[in-house]
This record gives structure tokens, sequence and C-alpha cells, in this order.
């Protein structure tokens, strides 16, 4: 039925009335969902090639952490790429990115399907999706009056995002230039309040020059937290140059720092620079620097203190000017005491301290979490459809994550390996089962034990289970057992000694 001036009205108003609230985004969308009766309905921003969800109904809660890139789902390029109304027909080839992610209605093969580009001036911003199961659902409303709704979702949404970028700090911002290419910089996902106060800090300090020293628990995400603190900074149009202290041999750890002229020593066949002189004017991020050797931390605090380095094998003095983000997983401060750290070198990387919080401080991050992490599996394995089932979202939010969103990475990896293996067509849902969690304290009803194996000694039991893991790993990599020893994140020499023992090959 066609809009009533009723309706448009109250639409209008509460648009604008929640603009200032942190849910203005599922305020407008719960009024979008109800007014046109949706199944699902979706908010989104468009950046980087990609739509990003802002609020959501009536879909699965990991959709908030997908990023659906348009080259990967036709119809979000359509509605990138038309300027206008989106109709897609009942029976489009397109598939849609939302299927299987509609509870209790896992196929949207013939269905309802609205699609409408939000513009400011030419600018395209995001997007609004209508969703219905019944093929008339949105029949009876015309183009115009369609438009009329994306262009008050197009207002709202632009003054939205005004009011968030100034909520965020009173600190000037100063944008840098964000690459189209996701792999140069990710995104940090979460929406929990410890994310929301890291968020604020990495806002205060970016701008500045301060040294910053990460902490957190391996797998946390220190790497997301430095890349932050540089787009956000003034130098964000210059490098930042990362070094993994502790993969640095302490025979060439002052080269690498600060490089070397040629014949320093043995191998030094030509003039190189150090990481300090590739960062100079942008950032230099030393990850692990509590395993730095303490030989070079005075060469390092030097550095620090005055802004010069002198090249191994040369007496000539270089300036830099380098900003200095640290990161490590040890107690700094216990190393201090136990003499492993100098404490001048210390308290001059920690002027600004950040804390990354661990997976399980995150609470509800993992389903948004696991959500991303499906998108890019999907992605990387050619899946049609990829969701996540209730009880494995039950199951991952009551397991406790010792090795944090790297460890969460990895098992949907693994667990959408399993899940292809078994899946009789193109959607392929994530079952409790498809996941190895080692000590999960899952919930009862997701439990489940095969009464029918015969009772085995221990040693025995777990033959068999590695060796029928990695046949299931070997078929769903079509056979090449270069791609399942990438998945199994195993040396390929070893997989294929281990394959010989099982008596796989």
């Amino acid at each position: 039925m066609p809009l009533s001036f009723e309706n448009i009205a109250a639409l209008a108003l509460e648009m604008q009335h929640g603009l200032a609230s942190h849910d203005r985004f599922n305020r407008m969308i719960g009024i979008i969902h109800r007014l046109f009766l949706c199944d699902a309905t979706a908010l989104l921003r468009y950046e980087l090639q990609s739509f990003r969800p802002l609020a959501i109904a009536g879909l699965a809660p990991d959709v908030m952490g997908r990023r659906f890139r348009i080259d990967a789902h036709p119809r979000f390029e359509a509605i990138a790429r038309a300027g206008d109304v989106v109709r897609f027909p009942a029976e489009s080839d397109l598939p849609d990115p939302y299927d299987g992610l509609i509870p209790e209605s896992p196929a949207l093969h013939v269905h309802a399907c609205i699609g409408l580009p939000l513009f400011y001036g030419q600018t395209l911003m995001g997007a609004l999706t209508l969703d219905a199961i019944a093929a008339d659902q949105f029949s009876g409303y015309s183009d115009d009056e369609l438009r009329f709704v994306a262009s008050l979702a197009a207002t709202a949404l632009n003054n939205a995002l005004l009011l968030e970028q100034l909520e965020k700090s009173a600190t000037p911002y100063i944008p840098s230039p964000r690459s189209h290419d996701s792999n140069i910089a990710e995104e940090m996902i979460g929406e929990s309040s410890v994310m929301q106060i890291l968020r604020k800090e990495i806002a205060v300090v970016a701008p500045s020059d301060l040294n910053v020293l990460i902490t957190g628990n391996t797998g946390t995400g220190k790497e997301l937290v430095a890349q932050s603190l540089h787009q956000q900074s003034q130098r964000a149009s210059k490098p930042m140059i990362y070094l993994n202290c502790a993969a640095l041999p302490e025979s060439v750890a002052e080269s690498e720092l600060f490089g070397h002229v040629k014949g320093a020593f043995t191998g030094a066949v030509k003039d190189r620079a150090g990481k300090f002189e590739l960062a100079d004017g942008g950032t230099l991020f030393l990850d692990e620097i509590g395993e730095l050797p303490l030989t070079l931390q005075a060469k390092l605090l030097r550095v620090l203190q005055y802004g010069d380095l002198q090249r191994v094998g040369e007496d000539r003095q270089l300036k830099v000017d380098v900003r200095i983000i640290a990161a490590t997983n040890v107690d700094l401060k216990q190393s201090v005491i136990n003499g492993s750290f100098r404490s001048d070198l210390y308290h001059r990387l920690s002027v600004f301290p950040l804390h990354v919080p661990t997976l399980q401080e995150r609470g509800a991050d993992i389903v948004l979490l696991a959500g991303f992490f499906c998108e890019r599996c999907r992605a990387k394995f050619g899946i049609k459809h990829l969701s996540v089932s209730k009880a494995a979202r039950d199951l991952l939010l009551a397991y406790d994550w010792p090795g944090n969103a790297r460890e969460l990475e990895h098992a949907i990896y693994r667990a959408a390996m399993m899940a292809q293996a078994e899946a009789v067509n193109d959607d392929v849902s994530l079952q409790p089962q498809h996941f190895s969690l080692s000590g999960s304290e899952a919930p009862a009803h997701i439990m489940a034990v095969n009464h029918d194996t015969p009772m085995q000694s221990l040693k025995d039991a777990q033959l068999q289970f590695q060796r029928d893991y990695i046949l299931r790993a070997y078929n769903a990599s079509d056979r090449k057992w270069a791609l399942c020893a990438r998945i199994l994140e195993i040396d390929p020499g070893n997989l294929h000694r281990l394959a010989k023992k099982l008596g796989i090959k």
C-alpha cells in the first residue's frame, strides 16, 4: 500500500529525533523495517569499495561484523552503480548476500529485494536494503516513494556521521588518505565498551607525536592498533615500517635497525639503510619490543633521545624524524625489575600506554568477528554462502579463547573447510561439530558424544583423529597437498611425512 502522509511525517521526525544518541542507526532501520513489513532490513555505509553494516533488523547478529566487497557481491555492485532505486526480480540469478543469514529463512531463492543507494550530492555514502520473503511485498510502493525514503535516510545518515565525527574527540583530527586495498590496512572490529574506550584513546593520542607502548596478550590485535594510530596521525602519508624484535638475530639486529655501509662486516657487499632511515618522517612499529637485546636497547635509547644514529661501520651521524610505536605481550615493568629491560628505555617508550583487551573481555564482539572472518573465508574458499548457526554462535561465546582473535580466525577457517567438505550444495552453515575447541566450556545442549565409537587407547584414538582430520582437509582442498598444508597451518614437508606415517600416502 502507498505511504500515507502520516507515515512519511512520522518517518522524517523519528529519523532526525535519534541522531544525537548511540542508537541513531538502529532507530532509523527499525522504523523502516516496521513501515515496509520487511523480513530483513539493513543500513550500510560505503567505504573502501565495500558496504559496512551500520544497523540491521531481521538478520543474524554476525552480519554486523561482515564487510561486503562489491566485487564479490553482484547485488551490492548493482546498487553502488545504479544511482537510483534498484528492484531485483523475484527470481534474480544474482546471489543474495543475505542468503542463509535470515534466521528461520535459510533460502532466499525467490523473494522481494530492493536496494536504495544513499547519496550526499554526487557522493555515494551508503545503501538501504529491503528484503521480504513474499515476492510481491514491495510492489505497492512507487519508485518516487522509495526515492523519498532514500533521501530522508541519506540526509539522516550524513548528519549522523558528522555528529559522530564531532563526538569522537575534541582533538583536531587530520584525515589520512585510505587505500582501497583491504590488505594494506585492516579494521578494528568490535562494539564492546572496552573497544570503544580503546578507540577513543587512539583518537586522542594519534595526532600527537608521542611514543606509544601497546600491551596485550598474543593474538589480541596489537598490530591493528598500531596501524590505526599511524592512519590517524599527521604522518599517515609517510610509511609505517614494521620490525619484529623477537625474530631478530642478535648478530644482525643492529644492522636491521640502523643500517650498515659496504665492508662493515663479512657479507656487507653494499650500503644498506636500516629501519629507522626507511621510516624517516613516518612511523616505526617495533613489535615484541621486550625481546630486544640489552646491547641494542642502549643504542635505541640514544636515537629516541637525540634523533641521530650511526650506520654500522660508519662514523657519520644521521638525523631521523621517526615516531616509535612499540608493542609487547610481556610485563615490561617486571622485565625492568628482572634487569632484562632498561628502565630509562621503558619510560621513553611508554609515554602513552594502550592496552588491548582479550577476546574474552569483549563479549558479543566474538560474534561480530566471526561474521567478519566468515566473509573473508567465504571469498578465499570460493563458498557461495557461509553462515554461522545459532548453536555455533553459542559455542563461540562460551569458549574462553586463550589465543584471542587470531585463534578465532583460525577456528573459523578450519570449521569452514570442514563444513564445505560436508555440504551438499552451495549453502554452507557452520555447526558446533565443525569446531575443535580444546577445553571449551560449551553449553550442554550443543555438546555431542558418539557412544558408538569403540573404546581404544588414547594414543590410537589420537592417531585415528589425525588421520580422519587430515583426510577431510585433503578432500576439502581439492586433493592438493600444498593447499591442505596452508589450511592446517603445517609445513608441507612435515605434512607429507605425517601422511605417510598415518598410512594416508
